[in-house]
């Protein structure tokens, strides 16, 4: 309690802009509604555009750089995010906001027109260039012009657009390459974008802060390129091979030299003050085992379901979509229950959903059926739709105005370096299983997904796989477990209306 207290005094100290607003509680709504459009816009970009690849891929070629169009936007979008988090904090969230939509959707406008897949890949980083602030910022500003006692129910209404876009990707997706072509993936967002900027420029309002605080562009580059190393050395990890061991040498010097030089910045990029906030240590190193554990999910349930249970593309994507539907009808009950309990309980409860989740997955076997695939990821994203809410809500109350920004754009980081790490983790758990069952693993779980050969092979090959992912689910249970840990860990008696210093 005591360390909190002493945060934001830190951060009244630094001089904390006034409360931002909008005007009415008709204006608030529109914001709100701004928020969410842009969340919809970027979350919606993953699940669209990986169903209009193979559209893309026949049109431009270069299958061999298929994966760099999703690498790309998830390493550029990742490493700006603390970025724009504290540009916020800086320069106020409305200027930011505009900043990362506008490259949002000049990348977008520009993917339409790419003419190979090295254009292609070379702008959907500069779609994530501007990614990277469109998630944290949303939850900054629906905590800026929310009371505490409002404000879980109003972020848990972006949380649900979130989980809705997850579930419509894949359909608007196909819609839009069947009737007007694969280009129109990427402009859809510009009507969106535009009607979001609109009713941000219109109704949201704030007061600049009253000392002119400078960048800490030293901080900046050290963070940008170690976080940029240490995402491309997790995302590539495979195809790296021994090379990787270098760039996460690279990216922990670059790191050790951000966190010696922002001790002694002015104002720096990463506060390091924030982290003897014990709210917000908890709640990033939890969302580092909870990010790896959403990928033991949206990465390998799909193969699971189509390649070893045998089912279509429409039923792997549906059990898939349980957790969007889980997260989505969570998200709105955890507001209301985080004012009678406390953000401790929240989470843990979150946490409970995520092991149950968990070891449903691990328990499934290849003549389960889809139905308990679909369980375990609802139930998984139930656990989700508890825990990451209640963690956007509790670091932002664990700060004042001034660090808000920061402390939010914390959690999304963490949650995406866990992404990543979880991507590089179980991928690598999957290949040594699958290279200990096969005698030749190579391009396996393809041959599998396409039913490609004999009844002999194809069985040997289910066998194999199923026996594969099944240790990729211990993984994911082990992760889950550090979750729950991590969400123990989280103060006690804290919540909405018992903010330290409300």
């Amino acid at each position: 309690m005591t360390g909190e207290v002493e945060e934001r005094s830190v951060g009244r100290e630094r001089g904390e802009r006034a409360a931002p607003g909008a005007g009415t509680d008709a204006g608030r709504r529109l914001v709100l509604a701004a928020c969410t459009m842009a969340v919809f816009m970027a979350a919606v970009e993953a699940t669209i555009v990986a169903t209009a690849m193979p559209s893309i891929v026949g049109t431009l070629g270069g299958f061999d750089l298929y994966g760099w169009v999703f690498a790309a936007y998830l390493l550029a979008s990742s490493v700006t995010i603390p970025i724009y988090g504290k540009l916020a904090d800086l320069h106020g969230r409305k200027p930011i906001f505009f900043l990362g939509a506008v490259i949002f959707l000049a990348g977008s406008t520009l993917c339409g027109f790419a003419t190979n897949m090295v254009s292609l890949a070379s702008c959907r980083a500069l779609q994530g260039l501007g990614a990277g602030s469109i998630l944290p910022l949303a939850f900054t500003i629906v905590a800026d012009i929310y009371p505490a006692r409002e404000r879980a129910g109003a972020q848990a209404v972006i949380s649900v657009v979130w989980g809705m876009a997850a579930v419509a990707g894949p359909l608007l997706g196909a819609f839009l390459v069947s009737t007007l072509g694969w280009p129109f993936v990427f402009w859809v967002n510009l009507p969106v974008g535009a009607a979001a900027m609109l009713f941000m420029g219109l109704f949201f309002t704030e007061t600049a802060p009253h000392q002119a605080r400078k960048i800490d562009v030293g901080g900046a580059l050290l963070l940008a390129c170690g976080s940029g190393a240490l995402v491309l050395a997790l995302l590539e990890m495979h195809a790296l091979g021994w090379l990787a061991a270098p760039l996460l040498g690279l990216a922990a010097l670059l790191l050790g030299l951000l966190a010696r030089h922002e001790r002694r910045a002015a104002e720096p990029m990463v506060p390091l003050h924030l982290w003897r906030n014990r709210t917000i240590l908890v709640v990033n190193l939890a969302s580092l085992p909870i990010g790896a554990m959403m990928m033991g999910v949206s990465a390998f349930l799909p193969p699971y379901v189509q390649g070893v249970m045998g089912r279509s593309t429409l039923i792997a994507g549906v059990s898939l979509a349980a957790m969007s539907i889980g997260w989505s009808a969570a998200s709105p009950l955890a507001a209301r229950l985080m004012h009678r309990t406390s953000y401790r309980a929240n989470a843990i409860t979150g946490g409970l959903g995520m092991v149950a989740g968990a070891l449903l997955l691990l328990l499934m076997r290849p003549d389960s059926g889809a139905p308990w695939a679909a369980a375990g990821a609802g139930l998984m994203g139930v656990g989700l739709g508890f825990a990451i809410n209640t963690f956007t809500i509790a670091a932002q109350g664990a700060v004042g105005p001034a660090d808000r920004g920061v402390a939010t754009s914390s959690t999304v980081f963490t949650r995406a370096i866990g992404q990543c790490f979880g991507t590089a983790l179980l991928g690598a758990v999957l290949n040594l299983g699958l290279a200990e069952r096969l005698a030749s693993s190579g391009g396996a779980l393809d041959r599998l997904m396409l039913h490609e050969g004999n009844t002999a092979e194809l069985a040997a090959l289910t066998a194999a796989a199923a026996s594969a992912l099944h240790g990729v689910y211990v993984a994911v249970l082990l992760m889950a477990l550090l979750g729950l840990v991590g969400t123990m860990l989280m103060p006690a008696g804290h919540r909405p209306e018992r903010e330290p210093g409300h």
